[in-house]
């Protein structure tokens, strides 16, 4: 298994806990927490698969999600990334402002990118 699939495999088991946290009532603890993360190796995922570098740093994912999106057609998933992020902070630290986010929409986000990233490998684009 290439490392882009080993990342798409991660990406798909968080996005798991993503579809279960967004229901009524919404745990924006595992949605904001499981979101974050999941995007973070559906991005990884593609961009091994486009032989990039990825960074550890969280802002750095989130300016090659822009470049997937710019160059490869992926949805922009950056700002959402960003959220994301803040929205975990406060979740675990509490030292952030949580923004304002819609469960069912970031859910479908997540979701929709995660699809997006599987079709490319699928494709080998």
């Amino acid at each position: 298994m290439s490392d882009a699939e080993d990342k798409l495999k991660l990406a798909r088991k968080h996005l798991e806990r993503v579809l279960a946290a967004w229901g009524a009532p919404t745990d924006w603890d595992d949605l904001s927490l499981y979101g974050f993360y999941c995007l973070e190796a559906a991005v990884g995922a593609a961009a091994a698969h486009f032989g990039l570098a990825i960074s550890t740093r969280h802002w750095q994912k989130a300016e090659t999600a822009a470049g997937l999106h710019a160059n490869h057609g992926l949805p922009d998933i950056s700002h959402l990334l960003h959220e994301l992020n803040d929205a975990r902070k406060a979740a675990a630290y509490g030292d952030v402002e949580a923004p304002e986010l819609d469960a069912e929409s970031v859910a479908s986000q997540i979701e929709a990118y995660v699809n997006a990233v599987a079709a490319l490998l699928a494709g080998g684009h």
